[in-house]
């Protein structure tokens, strides 16, 4: 017999699937308006982040309500506390969205300073790890979420490459290339960063699962 709060926490499912939806377009539109110099694209990443904000204020009200009305223990407990976690982090994703395209306006009148290779490079595995996080927390899949752990350090290793490159055969050579540089070098951080949001969803889905903290104990892994 299903219970009252089990089509509540479907919806609240659904609600935070949402959330991912929109966290992954963000990415995907703010580094499109990038590679295509789309100022129009971008400045759209930017006005429709109030959508975000307000469906990240519905998640929460609904968690903190479930967990009012049902007082719910062990599984169900941890799935609305890892949902209102999760919820952050994907608005998290999304605010960073909006700084990639804020950072794409600043260079989108200047000339190319060199051929984009290497970010989108970066932006794919970030919207890859973004996606399998959110998988793994529809599926509660504990192997995902792991590949999503262990795919993290490729971004790292990608990041600090495009940032060697900026400074060492940028900067350094050419000071008058620093203010361009200097954007897509925080452009590359920002998808790094969202990688690491998206692999704090990881380590949260592995806690819903099997109650079972593996933050900052890689050693759990």
């Amino acid at each position: 017999m299903e219970r009252h709060i089990d089509q509540e926490l479907k919806e609240l499912n659904n609600e935070i699937l949402k959330m991912g939806a929109y966290a992954e377009e963000s990415i995907f539109k703010s580094v499109e308006a990038l590679k295509n110099r789309d100022k129009e694209l971008a400045k759209s990443v930017i006005d429709n982040d109030v959508n975000a904000d307000r469906l990240e204020l519905i998640i929460d009200e609904k968690c903190v309500d479930l967990i009012a009305r049902y007082q719910p223990m062990a599984k169900d407990l941890r799935f609305i506390t890892t949902g209102m976690k999760i919820n952050a982090e994907l608005e998290r994703i999304a605010d960073i969205a909006v700084d990639i395209a804020q950072r794409t306006l600043e260079i989108v009148d200047k000339p190319l300073l060199k051929p984009l290779v290497d970010i989108p490079k970066l932006a794919a595995i970030a919207q890859n790890i973004v996606k399998m996080s959110i998988d793994s927390f529809i599926k509660g899949d504990i192997e995902l979420a792991k590949k999503v752990l262990a795919s993290d350090s490729e971004a790292d290793t990608l990041r600090n490459l495009i940032q060697k490159e900026l400074i060492e055969d940028y900067m350094v050579k050419d000071g008058s290339t620093a203010p361009r540089a200097v954007q897509l070098l925080l452009i590359a951080r920002f998808l790094e960063r969202i990688c690491d949001h998206a692999t704090n969803i990881a380590e949260d889905v592995i806690y819903m699962v099997q109650a079972e903290v593996v933050k900052h104990h890689p050693e759990k892994l």
